[in-house]
């Protein structure tokens, strides 16, 4: 039996999801962030099993036809993807499992895993918020910015397929929401062996 669940978050780039996700794997000490794979070169100060999962392309392929992925796709001829093998060992290491995929990969997970997943939706309060915030780390240009935003309103669309939406206004307060989530989708009554639980309870010997 699987003990553990299975976290997963999306949300426009900008709108605060790592630094909530960081904060959350820092707060629960069983908890595991899912890290994606990818057949790209390796950059200067990245690290295998921090930034990505680094496997040639080969392996990635024989993965694919296993059905060992989540969601994958291919971008400028290199593989990304959600591996499933890492989420499902933590799973059943009974760790709370948050994966930070996009809408579509939140379908999927929930075709695959159903009930284990406990899913949120994080936004800024309005798209200007969320322009502001593009501009004001300056890491992308002008052009990506644009494409951001794109994402962002067809994401939007999407917003009701998910179990939560935090509009992550003061980080504070959405930091105070995020795990009262987490926490709470740690107590979900689909994660206990309810059969076995009855029959001890009612043992009055």
């Amino acid at each position: 039996m699987v003990k553990g669940n299975l976290l997963v978050i999306s949300g426009p780039s900008g709108s605060g999801k790592s630094s909530l996700m960081k904060e959350v794997i820092n707060e629960i000490s069983d908890s595991y962030f899912s890290i994606s794979s990818t057949t790209r070169a390796i950059r200067e100060g990245e690290i295998d099993g921090i930034n990505y999962h680094f496997i040639s392309k080969e392996d990635f392929e024989k993965d694919i036809d296993a059905g060992f992925f989540l969601e994958w796709a291919k971008v400028h001829d290199n593989y990304y993807g959600t591996s499933l093998k890492p989420i499902l060992k933590e799973l059943h290491e009974g760790k709370l499992v948050i994966c930070d995929i996009d809408v579509q990969g939140h379908k999927i997970a929930r075709e695959k895993f159903g009930n284990l997943i406990t899913s949120v939706f994080i936004t800024t309060p309005d798209q200007k918020s969320l322009k502001e915030r593009l501009i004001h780390r300056g890491t992308d240009s002008q052009e990506i910015i644009e494409k951001r935003l794109a994402n962002a309103v067809s994401e939007m669309t999407r917003i009701r397929e998910y179990d939560y939406v935090l509009i992550n206004d003061d980080f504070k307060i959405a930091l105070h929401d995020m795990l009262a989530i987490a926490y709470a989708s740690r107590k979900k009554m689909e994660l206990m062996d309810l059969g076995e639980f009855i029959s001890s309870w009612a043992n009055i010997d």
